[in-house]
């Protein structure tokens, strides 16, 4: 048993070292034929990028959007401390009572509270959700605010495509900081939005 393990071993090493070879030529291949391609693209043809991360930290109409929600999830975490700690006052006030009351008065009371427990939990995901979902919707407008202005941007300046660019989590590797429209779209944005 251990040999064959051993064998499977070596035999799926062996195998990822030659498709890491075939995939490094194919690279080469590629990276070649790319750079023949590219000689065709005419100086017309301008790509720019957008430093998401700046664009963000920014652009007011974020910032806003930012301050609103965090205004939301909060007085949402207080409404639900609020009534979590009201729930917790009746259970320890029955708690209290409870060897002195009724089986039956007892019974009621404890299915009581076992509903209001679920009610509250039903409560605290319904206003999660909503949160959510408004959240969402936020970033989707967010999103089509900076596309659409990003559209007429182009138009004006002749661009072809604007890619966006993030430290860290970026297809982009290097970009020449004379394609970085940031602070001229960041300006733009602000413009539009005060309107």
């Amino acid at each position: 048993m251990m040999k064959t393990t051993t064998k499977l071993g070596s035999l799926a090493a062996a195998v990822a070292i030659v498709s890491v070879m075939a995939s490094c030529q194919d690279k080469e291949k590629t990276a070649a034929t790319a750079k023949t391609s590219t000689a065709t693209v005419s100086n017309d043809e301008k790509i720019v990028y957008v430093n998401s991360d700046s664009l963000l930290t920014k652009y007011q109409y974020f910032k806003d959007l930012k301050a609103k929600m965090e205004g939301k999830a909060s007085a949402a975490e207080k409404d639900m401390a609020a009534k979590g700690q009201a729930f917790q006052r009746e259970v320890a006030q029955y708690q209290q009572q409870q060897n002195t009351l009724p089986a039956d008065q007892r019974a009621a009371t404890e299915e009581r509270l076992g509903r209001k427990q679920r009610e509250l939990q039903s409560y605290q995901q319904n206003a999660s959700s909503a949160l959510q979902n408004e959240q969402n919707s936020e970033n989707a407008k967010l999103y089509d605010k900076v596309a659409d202005y990003l559209k007429e941007y182009s138009k004006k300046k002749g661009y072809k495509m604007v890619l966006t660019y993030s430290k860290g989590a970026s297809a982009i590797l290097f970009a020449d900081e004379s394609l970085d429209v940031t602070s001229e779209v960041i300006v733009g944005l602000n413009d539009a939005y005060k309107k």
